[in-house]
């Protein structure tokens, strides 16, 4: 006979596990606060989703089921997956986001059946996980040299921008993420002759890398360093302020370009209109286009993959490196375009 147990109480346990060590990764690493700080979504959406759908939301030892309470069991699985996903979609979510949703109710179920003992059924196989290839926006070559090396517009920022601006470049530059840039002390910083190098370990990949600097980002290091090895060269700044502040030193830049932004809704693309006017350029400037500007930058210019591979950190079979690969290609085959168009032409 089957007997349902509440679904909520369970899925907090899976979090409070993890938040206390019990639930570990396979290496034996605790899992980052930031997938706890998505696994707390998770649980918002499925109690927001319970309630609105007045879906009642329980699970069943499968070891205790009979044939026909079993068949039963799989069915509801199905129908809860088909009115949760619809749930997020009718809520404005994409692709991405309602995947991760289900990835996280999958590993929740793999951790009552592998930490708790309870036999889910393994109906968590019949949950699909939705991906989509998401618009790459990094800075071009060009960009990123107007904000190295011209001084006229370095003056007209504020110094708060300023400041702004040169971490950017900094992280367009060494192709550090927004969390490890912050943790760099002068230990970090390494100088051999003339020669200066960037030495640090990942904080998400746990890979070590040795990156040699270039002059302007050398001068960048000396403007902040600090006068303790245990302070940050890089004085903290929240995520929220400084994608705000790259966004309105983007604007300052010019880089307002107007953008088309399209997502995917259960395959299908989907176009991304603003009410008030259409994006620009400037508006998509966030933390992440730090990481990929520079992998970009190192690829167009001619680097071989695999030594851009060991910089950045990624795996040779990392299906994030191979988008950044095939848009260094788009943009050479757009400058080879341009000058075959020239050729192609007798009078220019």
């Amino acid at each position: 006979m089957k007997k349902p147990l509440p679904l909520v109480p369970l899925f907090r346990q899976f979090i409070k596990d993890t938040e206390t060590g019990k639930r570990l990764k396979k290496n034996g690493e605790r899992i980052q606060p930031q997938s706890i700080q998505n696994y707390y979504y998770v649980l918002q959406n499925l109690v927001q989703f319970s309630t609105e759908c007045k879906f009642e939301l329980q699970l069943c030892d499968a070891s205790k089921l009979n044939k026909r309470e079993l068949q039963s069991e799989k069915n509801y699985w199905k129908k809860f997956y088909q009115k949760f996903t619809d749930f997020l979609y009718k809520k404005g979510c994409f692709d991405n986001y309602v995947g991760n949703n289900i990835k996280t109710i999958r590993v929740f179920f793999n951790y009552l059946k592998n930490d708790k003992d309870f036999n889910t059924g393994d109906f968590q196989r019949l949950f699909y996980v939705r991906k989509e290839e998401i618009s790459i926006f990094v800075l071009s070559p060009e960009q990123l040299k107007f904000l190295i090396h011209d001084k006229e517009f370095e003056e007209s920022l504020i110094p708060s921008l300023k400041r702004i601006k040169d971490i950017f470049v900094f992280g367009c530059t060494t192709g550090l993420r927004f969390s490890d840039i912050f943790l760099l002390t002068n230990k970090n910083f390494e100088q051999t002759g003339d020669d200066w190098y960037l030495k640090l370990k990942s904080q998400k990949t746990k890979t070590y890398t040795s990156v040699k600097l270039p002059g302007y980002a050398v001068d960048i290091y000396k403007r902040y360093r600090s006068v303790s090895c245990k302070t940050g060269v890089f004085r903290k700044i929240s995520l929220f302020n400084f994608n705000k502040s790259l966004k309105q030193m983007g604007e300052q830049a010019g880089y307002t370009n107007p953008i088309e932004v399209s997502r995917e809704k259960q395959g299908k693309a989907k176009k991304i209109l603003k009410a008030a006017a259409q994006e620009r350029f400037c508006d998509k400037m966030s933390s992440h286009m730090m990481r990929r500007t520079a992998i970009t930058t190192l690829l167009i210019l001619g680097m071989p993959e695999h030594l851009v591979r060991k910089i950045s950190g990624h795996s040779a079979a990392s299906g994030s490196f191979n988008r950044y690969v095939h848009y260094a290609q788009a943009y050479m085959d757009k400058e080879i375009d341009k000058v075959h168009s020239k050729l192609e032409s007798y009078f220019v």
